[in-house]
């Protein structure tokens, strides 16, 4: 069901929450009332907001006022507020498709490009006129009269190759219907307050729930139980607190210097860029093949980070609109910002590559890109990637699906993971290999699935825009900015190795999560690293609230060698199987979260099937244990939340 934007004017719907002292979690109920909030968390049933306020700034002298909200059967104020509608531009998405943009994990440190890596950077789309005068909005509707017109044209012109220079040939959209009055006097932002409130939807208000991301700024209506009756989705103008605004909220995917747009076989062709916002090739609804090819997109800057991360704009090759493009034996290059290298973006679009090179240098320019719902298949490819933010096999909002079979994918700046997933990807038989960055990242409701494959990392404890919050080789995180759904990471990896050099080995943080590892060599270089860390953390990056932002880890190891700690705070969970006929030496440490949250109940869990071994390097404390393998205590001891001290 379609989101509902919120027609009331912020002054009437927003409720204040006092600032004081750390956000809580609050189990008050709120009858009868209308609540503001931040999207936390979403289930079947319940959303979990942070509260706060909506605040409209006053607009510039002679500036646009707010409508007043029109009376039923008022007519006359229906069509005034009507007369304001803000055509939408070419590509713009539809309202249930906005999403509003948080901090995310890969923020930039200090002396960085100030590129958030594999995230939104935060910036308003560039050009984009915050208002349109009725006047404009009268040319707008009369130019659409011509759009059938237009239509035709395109449906009966040749779809050959276009000329160089050409555009995309899209069509604009028509007019919006609904405005947007929340955002006609000026700024709209909302401002967080310091309680968190779990709330139950009712059956009516299932479908607008089933819509909502983390990250959302919503408000609701209860009924005398407290529970949720409407709720509706509010379009700000800008960031939380008043920051910047969350950058493109439309897809924007720029031009285009060639377009294939009707199906075809082209071989040995190249394919050149130097234009701002301008792929060097773009598949557009076709299904070609590309033998052979050169696509370089040699220059041209980026207006809108966003539009780049989530929709290939600037990309060296963009397959979008339900392409499917077959590609082998290329050489694919980028030496501009957000330049990814291959770009697969939207449901029904395919890219199947094979044999090929793909090389970038600058930031936020991944190797291969996947968003939106689309799917790339790759096979023995070679991908070298050099700018910070530039995964080497990369996805972010929407998603998708990614399978690699061989090759070679290496990343080398900052916050440059070898991969990132936002998507279901799967590798196998591959080198993996991250030079300044951790090796692998996981975020919200996706999944990495690494077969038969050499995995290295090597995370900066100064320069990673993380660092502060951990040091590690595969992350496993839910950011909150909406990029990610809420739900159960997955990692699983199979045979391979998977090496660090710096860090723990896993860090899991702010989600639900299942690893299952099995035959994997792990190598830890570095000696004070922790082989699986499962804590919350201080909210500084967005990741969750404090207090409330643990993880929850369902860990199987099968014919498998652990060597190293286990650290869960006091707000997460752990749930570890040995079997087969693995091995775990190490200890498995609680510490206090540091927010000092509420205890979550059976923090560790212990199951140790027959066949396989626990060795004991330090004292530890668990929740439960089914021991049916051996335990070498060394002279250590498990004790059991029971009390129960099991020793030699």
């Amino acid at each position: 069901m379609k989101k509902t934007i919120a027609c009331l004017c912020a002054a009437a719907l927003s409720v204040s929450i006092a600032a004081c002292g750390n956000q809580t979690t609050s189990d008050h109920t709120y009858p009868n009332t209308v609540l503001t909030g931040e999207v936390q968390t979403v289930t079947d049933t319940s959303v979990t907001l942070l509260l706060g306020e909506l605040t409209t700034q006053e607009p510039a002298e002679g500036g646009q006022q707010p409508p007043e909200l029109p009376q039923e059967g008022d007519g006359a104020q229906a069509d005034e507020a009507a007369s304001t509608e803000t055509p939408l531009e070419e590509g713009t998405a539809s309202q249930e498709e906005q999403a509003t943009t948080g901090e995310k994990h890969q923020k930039p440190s200090e002396g960085e490009s100030g590129q958030r890596p594999e995230k939104p950077s935060g910036e308003k789309p560039s050009g984009k006129p915050d208002e349109k005068t009725d006047s404009e909005s009268e040319t707008a509707e009369t130019t659409s009269v011509d759009t059938e017109v237009i239509e035709t044209a395109v449906d009966t012109a040749p779809s050959d190759l276009l000329e160089e220079g050409d555009s995309d040939g899209e069509v604009p959209e028509l007019p919006n219907s609904e405005p947007d009055p929340l955002a006609m006097g000026g700024m709209t932002t909302f401002t967080e307050g310091e309680e968190t409130v779990t709330l139950t939807v009712t059956d009516d208000a299932l479908d607008e729930l089933a819509g909502l991301q983390p990250g959302d700024v919503i408000q609701v209506e209860t009924n005398e139980a407290g529970e949720v009756t409407t709720l509706s989705v509010i379009n700000l103008d800008s960031g939380r607190n008043g920051g910047p605004g969350g950058g493109s909220t439309s897809v924007e995917q720029g031009t285009a210097a060639y377009t294939l747009a009707a199906d075809g076989e082209y071989t040995d062709e190249t394919y050149t860029s130097t234009g701002d916002d301008e792929n060097a090739l773009r598949v557009d609804g076709a299904a070609v093949t590309l033998n052979g090819v050169t696509v370089e997109k040699s220059a041209g800057s980026s207006s809108n980070v966003e539009s780049g991360d989530f929709y290939g704009m600037n990309a060296a090759l963009l397959a979008t609109n339900g392409a499917e493009v077959t590609i082998s034996n290329a050489k694919i290059t980028s030496a501009a910002q957000n330049g990814n290298g291959v770009f697969s973006y939207g449901q029904g679009t395919v890219v199947n590559i094979s044999d090929s090179t793909i090389e970038t240098s600058a930031d936020n320019s991944g190797g291969i890109q996947t968003t939106g719902g689309g799917t790339t298949n790759a096979n023995d490819l070679s991908v070298t990637t050099q700018g910070n933010s530039s995964a080497a096999i990369r996805s972010d909002r929407g998603g998708g699906t990614v399978n690699v079979d061989g090759g070679s994918y290496t990343s080398n700046g900052l916050n440059s993971p070898a991969v990132y997933s936002t998507a279901d990807i799967t590798v196998k038989n591959a080198v993996l290999t991250a030079n300044n960055s951790e090796a692998l990242v996981i975020e919200g409701q996706n999944s990495i699935d690494l077969i038969d494959c050499d995995v290295s990392g090597n995370m900066s404890a100064t320069q990673g825009s993380s660092s502060d919050i951990n040091v590690h080789n595969v992350m496993i995180y839910q950011s909150m900015s909406g990029d990610a759904a809420v739900g159960t990471s997955t990692f699983r990896m199979t045979g391979g190795t998977l090496t660090g050099n710096s860090g723990d080995m896993i860090y899991v943080t702010n989600t639900n999560s299942v690893i299952e590892l099995s035959g994997v060599e792990i190598v830890n270089r570095d000696a004070d690293g922790i082989l699986l860390r499962v804590t919350g953390n201080d909210a500084s990056h967005g990741w969750g609230t404090a207090r409330a932002n643990g993880a929850q880890v369902t860990m199987t190891a099968t014919d498998q060698v652990l060597d190293g700690d286990i650290i869960i705070d006091t707000i997460s969970t752990l749930d570890l199987t040995l079997s087969g006929s693995s091995t775990f030496t190490g200890t498995i440490q609680f510490v206090e979260n540091e927010a000092g949250g509420a205890a979550a109940e059976n923090n560790a869990v212990v199951t140790i099937e027959a066949g396989s071994t626990w060795t004991l390097t330090g004292d530890c404390v668990i929740t439960s244990l089914d021991n049916q393998g051996t335990i070498n205590f060394n002279g250590h001891t498990i004790t059991l939340a029971d009390g129960t001290v099991l020793s030699e």
